[in-house]
């Protein structure tokens, strides 16, 4: 019995190792296979601010806050190229679209203070303060703003989530990177590792879950759109 047990044990470790293996492999192809489908679907989406097609809004989504409440380096990239947009006439509305579930955090606030100091009208700043997650704001544009197609500005690790769930809500997009500025690799690296698993809810949220953002009555940006 001791012998049999002794020569099946290194028949059940490889056993063991290679379901481990193979649970492994499953588990990368089902975190990396969407994200590396989005970026395919993204990249004839994205242009320079220089080539872009004119639109008459730009989405700006939401990010970080620094501790005084102002607007983070992400975020401050992210405004800086939707300032670009307006100053070069590629667009004629800036939606800012961002969380602000506490009074001490207030993404959209924070977006609009930066872009007025950079000279943007602030007739022509839209505020969502319901854009909790990107998929909120992007069902939040087609839904309470009524924005039918729109300019996406955002960073590279976010463009092809961004694009996949505004064009899924019926909002004609294309995408501006917003990679201005320098970030050290270890905040690309939390970014990119972040948007592997983020990727994989947003398709399982449009494909099955279907939440509901908050919602309201509709504000549209342009009064006769159509």
């Amino acid at each position: 019995m001791k012998k049999r047990l002794k020569t099946a044990l290194p028949l059940i470790f490889k056993a063991s190792m290679r379901l481990i293996l193979l649970l492994g492999l499953l588990a990368t192809l089902i975190l990396f296979l969407p994200r590396f489908i989005l970026l395919l679907y993204a990249a004839p989406r994205t242009f320079p601010v220089d080539t872009v097609p004119a639109e008459r809004v730009a989405i700006v989504f939401g990010a970080g806050l620094l501790r005084d409440g102002s607007a983070g380096p992400v975020l401050r990239d992210r405004v800086d190229t939707a300032v670009k947009l307006y100053q070069t006439g590629k667009v004629e509305k800036l939606l800012m679209s961002g969380d602000n579930r506490f009074v001490e955090y207030n993404e959209p606030e924070a977006m609009r203070q930066y872009a007025l100091q950079s000279g943007v009208p602030d007739a022509d700043i839209v505020l969502d303060y319901a854009g909790r997650r990107t998929y909120d704001t992007c069902y939040r544009a087609k839904e309470i703003f009524q924005v039918e197609s729109a300019i996406l500005v955002t960073q590279q690790f976010h463009m092809s989530r961004a694009l996949y769930l505004c064009n899924s809500f019926g909002v004609d997009s294309v995408g501006v990177e917003a990679d201005n500025r320098y970030f050290r690799k270890i905040s690309r690296l939390y970014w990119n590792a972040r948007e592997l698993f983020a990727i994989t809810q947003a398709i399982w949220d449009v494909r099955y879950t279907h939440p509901l953002p908050v919602l309201g009555e509709p504000e549209p940006i342009f009064v006769n759109s159509n």
